[in-house]
């Protein structure tokens, strides 16, 4: 039995790795769709604008119609390195992470997901320190926590995203909050456990629960040596907090008798 124990392992370990990129091609598939439809109305307003700066030729005319070109390319690029950030494969190094940017990166996906459910969004981004983080794992985390938001509300509600530094502890904390429905507290307390879903079946868009995303969420912030937890309560909403080390000051090591050195990142960890 012990002969086969490592082969075991080794499978368990390879099946753990092709469920987290199955989840993360299931999130983007989500934001594909999304933002699909947010990238055709980029292309309507660039197609007019162009047709009024053909058909009205003064000047002001058409300094308008190239003003809203612009700034409808910009967007349009803005989601394209979005989409790509979430789908390229990125290497499994951790390294000092901005979250607040992951959060304004994560929401160019999302906006209008939650602009058509009228879900008003309250982002509350404080100057904080870097994270020691892979930051294409912690943006996974985040939108898998976004679009449950986004489930749980339905239509008409509000999501809070909090980023703010713990001193004591020395973790930046991400807070995100929604006032849905609420989970009843014997669901509460399996929320983590893998192919436990709180989603009795499809909703309105057609998508149901796979029980793998938050299991998978937990999974990435313990192997970043943070923490996830979870509050709810039925009718008036459910917030998670993540916690993850804040990233030591870079220093330098230089092999006795050699001139290089090697600049290394830990992260600060409060038992």
């Amino acid at each position: 039995m012990s002969e086969t124990t490592p082969d075991l392992e080794q499978q368990v370990a390879i099946l753990k790795q092709q469920l987290a990129q199955a989840q993360k091609m299931t999130a983007l598939g989500e934001l594909v769709s999304t933002t699909t439809h947010e990238f055709n109305n980029v292309l309507m307003t660039i197609i007019n604008y162009a047709k009024l700066g053909l058909r009205y030729k003064d000047d002001a005319s058409r300094v308008k119609a190239f003003e809203k070109i612009l700034a409808a390319g910009q967007r349009a690029s803005k989601i394209t390195n979005s989409v790509l950030g979430v789908a390229r494969n990125r290497s499994d190094t951790f390294e000092p992470t901005d979250l607040c940017s992951l959060v304004e990166e994560s929401m160019v996906l999302m906006e209008r997901e939650f602009a058509k459910y009228r879900i008003q969004v309250d982002k509350q981004l404080d100057k904080v320190p870097e994270v020691v983080a892979n930051g294409n794992q912690i943006q996974q985390v985040l939108l898998n926590l976004l679009i449950n938001a986004r489930q749980a509300i339905k239509e008409r509600g509000q999501v809070l995203i909090k980023v703010e530094h713990d001193e004591t502890n020395q973790t930046v904390d991400l807070v995100v909050r929604d006032n849905g429905a609420g989970i009843p507290a014997d669901k509460l307390r399996r929320i983590f456990d893998p192919f436990f879903s709180t989603k009795a079946g499809p909703d309105e868009t057609g998508k149901g629960g796979t029980g793998l995303g938050l299991s998978s969420c937990r999974d990435i912030i313990d192997a970043h040596r943070g923490k996830i937890r979870v509050e709810s309560t039925v009718g008036k909403g459910t917030c998670f907090t993540i916690k993850l080390p804040v990233a030591r000051k870079p220093t330098s090591r230089a092999p006795v008798g050699s001139h290089s050195s090697t600049t290394t990142f830990t992260p600060t960890v409060t038992q």
